[in-house]
């Protein structure tokens, strides 16, 4: 077993992410390098510096504890990322929180008795931990024995994943201690996922029938999601393709999630100067309409929209 690995946030409180109340624990690294992604920081599986010019006060400790060389002053501190070395110690004497070390490892131990403080919350609401990330189960011994704690304990215990995982290591280790799982179908057709998330998703729809088998063997809660997209996943083209899916599989429940554009100034802070082809497209929040059109292409093969 694992018994230490790399997370980028724990959000407690949570209602969005699972039933009840919830805790929800952000690992770092993931299979698929979608270029919307909500949070751009969980990619690598390293721990990361961020800048947010916008906090930055120009007061210069940065550049007086950098030893390589990798700061510089302007307008506001200029990190040259090819120099730096992650020591962290810009982050560290930093006074705005401008520059944020993001990735800490935790231990079973320690994380237990952070999630375990919410207990009382969990029990009043039906609620319990989330794992998402990045991609959880790219963590898959420290998952599994984190969720066997959790089961000890009386937790309700939810996966969030894309989908991209051994499902034999997984039916094995994880799926034991785990409740529910929701997954993530993003495109149906294999090259444009490949274009749009860095992968085919050959391995995504075999992980789809083997959860939906699982959940109908009584193993487990499942629920695959849809993020729309604008101009990548939200085509008819594309939900026509996954309701098909979903029906050739006998599966009649989904969820929609509308798309947030508060990402796109986000990426910024990891350094990167890509931006996606559809950038002006994603600066917007999807409009009520557009969504009622997504909505009616399930609604209209009668699938359920949870």
């Amino acid at each position: 077993m694992k018994n230490e690995s790399l997370l980028f946030d724990i959000k407690g409180s949570s209602m969005d992410d699972g039933p009840g109340i919830r805790t929800v624990v952000f690992f770092k690294g993931c299979p698929l390098s979608c270029i919307w992604c909500h949070n751009p920081e969980s990619k690598s599986q390293s721990a990361e510096l961020l800048f947010n010019v916008g906090k930055c006060i120009g007061c210069g400790n940065c550049i007086k504890n950098c030893t390589k060389g990798a700061v510089s002053s302007g307008s506001a501190c200029f990190i040259d990322r090819g120099k730096c070395v992650l020591c962290f110690k810009c982050a560290t004497n930093c006074p705005s929180g401008a520059l944020e070390q993001v990735g800490m490892p935790v231990t079973i131990d320690s994380l237990m008795a952070m999630l375990l403080r919410d207990k009382p919350f969990f029990d009043a609401s039906g609620g319990g931990v989330t794992l998402s990330g990045g991609e959880p189960l790219m963590n898959m011994g420290f998952v599994s024995e984190l969720l066997a704690c959790l089961h000890g304990e009386g937790v309700h215990t939810l996966v969030e994943t894309c989908g991209v995982f051994n499902y034999p290591s997984f039916e094995k280790s994880v799926l034991p201690h785990t409740d529910t799982v929701y997954m993530d179908i993003k495109l149906i057709d294999p090259d444009e996922h490949k274009r749009y998330c860095g992968l085919s998703n050959e391995v995504i729809l075999k992980n789809f029938i083997y959860l939906k088998d699982a959940a109908y063997s009584g193993d487990l809660d499942f629920l695959p999601r849809i993020p729309l997209i604008p101009g990548i996943t939200d085509t008819p083209d594309n939900l026509d393709g996954i309701a098909e899916f979903l029906q050739d599989n006998h599966w009649h429940r989904v969820q929609l999630l509308p798309y947030n554009p508060l990402w796109v100034d986000k990426y910024r802070l990891t350094g990167s100067n890509s931006a996606p082809e559809q950038q002006d497209l994603m600066k917007k929040f999807m409009p009520e309409e557009k969504i009622e059109v997504c909505r009616e292409i399930f609604i209209s093969k009668r699938i359920t929209l949870v």
